[in-house]
């Protein structure tokens, strides 16, 4: 994941995203930087717009994001027909009692 971090950090800083570059951002991290992963993903990355690429997952998660919260209030209706369907139970039930005495 830090390689695609240093990509990510390169790219919003403007800097070429080459293997020297995210050796070097990758190193100064601390990291312990392991060459052919650095290659694959400058070769991944080749013909990726990472703008477009982020601009394209904020789109994709904001609908899921925005599904949460219906889903979250049908649970909650749900719950309250629940709760008036059990009283109504307990009033016959109690309304049967009293005929029986």
């Amino acid at each position: 994941m830090e390689y695609v971090y240093a990509a990510l950090l390169l790219n919003a800083t403007e800097k070429d995203i080459n293997e020297e570059n995210v050796t070097a951002v990758l190193s100064a991290a601390g990291v312990d930087v392991d060459d052919a992963r650095v290659k694959a993903l400058i070769a991944s990355l080749e013909d990726v717009d990472i703008e477009e690429a982020i601009a394209t997952a904020a789109v994709a998660a904001a609908p899921a994001a925005g599904a949460a919260a219906p889903a979250a209030e049908e649970a909650e209706e749900e719950e309250e027909e629940e709760e008036e369907e059990e009283e109504a139970e307990e009033a016959a039930a109690a309304g049967l009692g009293a005929l029986f005495g």
